[in-house]
């Protein structure tokens, strides 16, 4: 990212490749009980009538509110289901879309020292992009793992990560597993753009025109902003995803259909479904990721150079 010291090493882009996807992981571990109650906020109100049918409707009342019913009703553990398809994401997801963006825009500029907004939201939308196609089949998993009621054994979907790979791909064919990869690039070219250009110039701004230097402080409050209007701007584009991703095949002829079809039935504020836990949750995401990451970038960075510095 922007704002190195000059005495500092620049770190290579397996540096950044490596260190994006861990630190991704590390934040998903502390945040995804948000994520979870995301998802339970964004799907409710779908299907109400097959809900009601099968006496399975829950009401979940805001954030905390909604951890607190599934504590209750389904367990502590309910709130990390699908963790394990989350890393499997974030180490092939973040890895990309994080962990290549400086280099893509490098790549953009030709390596010019003056970068223009153009070419950090072009590079947002690239690496955004090459994410998706990557890790599409993991997000699938995921959002499913989370969205589904888990009080009683017998109703679940899945009962694990790998058996729900292949039971998608068995029953909805290998594109099953890339279901939604149309909603999802344009959510996650939307959320890279907002998420890692503003995080970026919000970095340039403070190292310029503040005291504040390129450290912890500085991380801080430029992953707390990203985070919040990331939020703001992607949370529609985020809800249809989810909701078209957790669908039953054939419920929805494709993502334009499930928007529709949410205006029509729940009214548009239903694209802001979980906005709060979306925030706490992004918000909170790019703290710890963003922290993390430039921490692990210098620190494998020092690590090489004690390396090869000889004695």
């Amino acid at each position: 990212m922007v704002g190195f010291r000059p005495a500092d090493v620049p770190p290579t882009a397996a540096v950044k490749f490596i260190g994006a996807g861990t630190a991704a992981c590390i934040a998903d571990l502390f945040t995804f009980p948000l994520d979870t109650a995301k998802v339970r906020l964004q799907i409710q109100g779908e299907g109400k009538g097959a809900a009601a049918s099968h006496g399975t409707a829950v009401r979940y009342r805001g954030v905390f509110g909604t951890i607190t019913t599934m504590v209750r009703t389904e367990g502590a553990r309910s709130l990390y289901s699908g963790l394990v398809a989350g890393l499997h994401r974030q180490m092939s997801f973040a890895s990309v879309r994080i962990g290549l963006y400086d280099s893509v825009k490098s790549f953009y500029t030709k390596g010019s020292d003056h970068v223009g907004i153009g070419s950090r939201l072009l590079a947002g939308c690239t690496t955004g992009a090459m994410a998706v196609a990557l890790a599409q089949p993991t997000d699938v998993v995921k959002v499913r793992f989370q969205a589904q009621t888990s009080s009683s054994g017998l109703n679940r979907r899945y009962h694990g990560t790998m058996e729900a790979y292949k039971t998608i791909a068995k029953e909805e064919g290998i594109r099953g597993l890339w279901r939604g990869t149309g909603p999802n690039i344009a959510r996650n070219a939307i959320v890279n753009c907002t998420e890692l250009v503003t995080y970026d110039l919000i970095k340039d701004l403070l190292i310029r025109n503040t005291p504040l230097t390129d450290d912890l402080p500085c991380h801080f409050t430029s992953a707390f902003g990203a985070g919040f209007c990331t939020t703001v701007i992607a949370s529609p584009v985020d809800v249809v995803k989810t909701r078209y991703l957790n669908s039953a095949l054939g419920q929805y002829s494709g993502a334009l259909n499930c928007a529709i079809a949410m205006v029509t039935k729940e009214g548009p504020l239903a694209f802001y479904k979980g906005f709060m836990p979306s925030f706490l949750r992004l918000g909170s995401w790019n703290v710890v990721m963003f922290v993390t990451y430039e921490q692990l970038k210098r620190a494998i960075m020092a690590a090489r150079q004690n390396y090869t510095t000889p004695l």
